[in-house]
């Protein structure tokens, strides 16, 4: 990135990327099938490989043994299991993000958005403490729009002029593109990336860079 090119703000995928919270999300789904004697478990190790999906994309491998018009009503119940178990339970926050966000809120406008359900942001952000170091949100159960286009929502919203994406899947690249904005990629999260403007393996080294070389 170019000194002229300063940026004024950073968009953070949430799940890879900031914590880890798919033992929750599986756990969520494990209480609906008990509460419903559904005789079905989850790991986490099962949902690894579907996050990031937009939840009709979500909904297709991990409900698929119902009909299409099920699907939605039986998710919105999981879900709040979900963010009772998020609550209790929490996730693993990576390294260095909580201290990581709050210097970098003193620099940049920071926002997180996410291919999830309405509230989870929310709840992560509570558990996590980082409310205070974040500009705003949006998730995909907001609206049901693509990623790219929250982010341009929140481009538009805060008149930002030189954002970047920071995730760790190449759909999290795909949607920088969309947008367009730099694509960051950090290698510790979910997924494998090969084009990227930069790539970090742990959050204090990408806070280090966005504090001392823009």
């Amino acid at each position: 990135m170019q000194n002229a090119d300063k940026i004024d703000s950073i968009f953070f995928d949430m799940d890879g990327t900031l914590w880890d919270g798919v033992e929750s999300y599986a756990k969520g789904f494990n209480d609906f099938f008990e509460a419903g004697n559904i005789n079905r478990r989850l790991t986490a190790n099962d949902l690894y490989a579907f996050m990031g999906l937009e939840e009709e994309q979500y909904l297709e491998v991990t409900l698929s043994e119902l009909p299409f018009s099920e699907r939605k009503e039986t998710y919105q119940q999981i879900i709040n299991y979900q963010y009772k178990r998020i609550q209790s339970d929490g996730g693993i926050l990576y390294i260095g993000v909580v201290e990581g966000l709050k210097r970098l809120a003193e620099k940049y406008k920071i926002f997180i958005v996410s291919n999830c359900p309405e509230f989870t942001i929310q709840y992560f952000m509570e558990w996590a403490g980082i409310r205070d170091s974040i500009t705003d949100t949006m998730a995909h159960g907001m609206n049901f729009k693509s990623k790219y286009e929250n982010i341009k929502l929140l481009i538009e919203k805060y008149n930002l002029q030189n954002p970047v994406y920071v995730g760790d899947t190449d759909s999290d690249r795909k949607q920088s593109e969309l947008v367009p904005i730099p694509f960051v990629y950090v290698d510790y999260g979910f997924g494998k990336v090969d084009k990227y403007v930069l790539r970090f393996s742990s959050f204090k080294q990408l806070t280090d860079y966005f504090i001392e070389n823009n």
